[in-house]
């Protein structure tokens, strides 16, 4: 096996972030495992960033990257896009939190009602997870069955319900504390496998929604999913916390053609700020309103509180980033720099006689390794070491491509992406 020639790939990298190294030791006392978002978690330390700006950011070392996490897929116009920032910094002089409804929070409401096309009514919340849980209730309560149907690996969370049917075996929660008796409201079909989810309906007449990510679903696929769910009753929960806002000015729904019963958001939504949402039919979102009638609002209504929900802060946000982004042409800017991005890492790739592929739609670029020797997170974080080594960061398995990523940020990516197959190649990780 060969040997990288200056110390070992992790050698190399952690000699030059020393300050990330004695961080990442206090936070060891004070969060399990040192971090806060299971996605940060890196051996044998993850990086600190004290600033960003743009397409770039910076670690406590001084280090620069070329960021292709994008606040988890939140920052659709980079960091610190400045009408962002000079409303969120003037709204921050008006107030943080009233207590009390406000008019952003109704112009918020307004842009998603206009933009997404399943929206007829909106409900905002503080995050994508909650998002998901609202309307797996909302489903079952509407239809008065128990069930929720949901794809084979798709992610819609961290909620008891999110845990089933992550990874195999796919009746198992991928948690632990997950009540036993949830197993029984919870079913799941393979993706983009139609006969498989006719089959499921045929058998659970009780389901009462299937909820699905869209990531590379098709037209097709997504019509046939729309006519079975339509035919059974059965509520169509688009999750587009990743995909909304950024497929299309309207997500996945706009760019397929296919409009779901109801659809989750979060991320861009809310400009890089935390903040959830759910837009679909006014017939089932009416079960979170008030009447005048004790038995509805005791037996009849769903309740919703929530401390954040539609914050001053983030509908700032949300709002002058939505009249952004509403326009296409800052989705294809994006989508056009993902591909180019996939064409330079596939050269780079045939290249270097390495079996893999960059590959994903639009804006979200994914990353296939099959024969490489370490597997998992074991690769996936030496191969974002050696992406850092060459002033890139991202999660290891693929980008989060901005509308504010430049030509100049495209060629020094491929040139750090030849670099790093070449470090992992001596590493023996390829």
């Amino acid at each position: 096996m060969a040997q990288v020639r200056h110390g070992t790939l992790v050698e190399r990298w952690s000699e030059r972030r020393p300050g990330s190294a004695a961080l990442y030791r206090r936070a060891r006392a004070v969060f399990p495992s040192g971090v806060t978002h299971d996605a940060r978690y890196m051996e044998p330390f993850p990086i600190y960033i004290t600033r960003a700006q743009g397409s770039r950011k910076w670690d406590v070392d001084g280090n620069e990257y070329i960021d292709y996490w994008s606040g988890h897929g939140a920052l659709l116009l980079g960091h610190n896009y400045p009408p962002i920032c000079e409303a969120v910094v003037e709204q921050a002089r008006k107030g943080t939190h009233y207590g009390a409804c406000h008019e952003l929070e109704v112009e918020w409401g307004e842009l998603v009602h206009q933009i997404v096309p399943s929206a007829e009514k909106v409900k905002f919340f503080s995050s994508g997870t909650e998002a998901t849980l609202m309307a797996m209730r909302l489903a079952r309560a509407f239809t008065g069955r128990d069930k929720i149907l949901k794809i084979q690996g798709h992610f819609h969370g961290w909620h008891d319900y999110a845990t089933f049917a992550m990874t195999p075996p796919y009746e198992e929660p991928v948690s632990r504390g997950i009540p036993r008796v949830l197993r029984e409201t919870m079913i799941s079909v393979p993706f983009k496998d139609i006969e498989a989810l006719r089959a499921a309906l045929d058998a659970n007449p009780d389901v009462a929604g299937l909820i699905m990510l869209c990531n590379g679903a098709g037209t097709e696929y997504l019509q046939q999913v729309r006519q079975l769910t339509r035919e059974r009753g059965v509520i169509l929960i688009f999750d587009e916390v990743v995909t909304g806002f950024r497929y299309a000015p309207g997500g996945c729904q706009e760019y397929y053609g296919v409009t779901p019963d109801l659809t989750t958001m979060a991320k861009i939504l809310a400009g890089g700020l935390p903040g959830g949402a759910i837009g679909g039919r006014a017939d089932i979102l009416a079960l979170l309103e008030f009447r005048d009638d004790p038995q509805w609002m005791r037996f009849g209504r769903i309740n919703h509180p929530g401390t954040f929900n539609a914050n001053p802060l983030s509908a700032a946000a949300g709002v002058a980033c939505l009249k952004i982004v509403r326009d296409p042409s800052v989705q294809r800017k994006a989508a056009e720099t993902a591909d180019r991005l996939r064409a330079g890492f596939n050269e780079v790739l045939k290249r270097r006689g390495v079996n893999g592929e960059a590959g994903g739609e639009v804006s979200l670029l994914s990353l296939s390794f099959p024969e490489a020797r370490l597997k998992g997170r074991a690769f996936s974080d030496r191969l974002r070491m050696a992406m850092q080594i060459g002033g890139v960061d991202f999660n290891g398995s693929g980008m989060i491509v901005s509308a504010v990523h430049s030509d100049e940020d495209v060629a020094r990516t491929v040139e750090a992406f030849d670099q790093a197959i070449g470090l992992l190649q001596e590493d023996g990780a390829l």
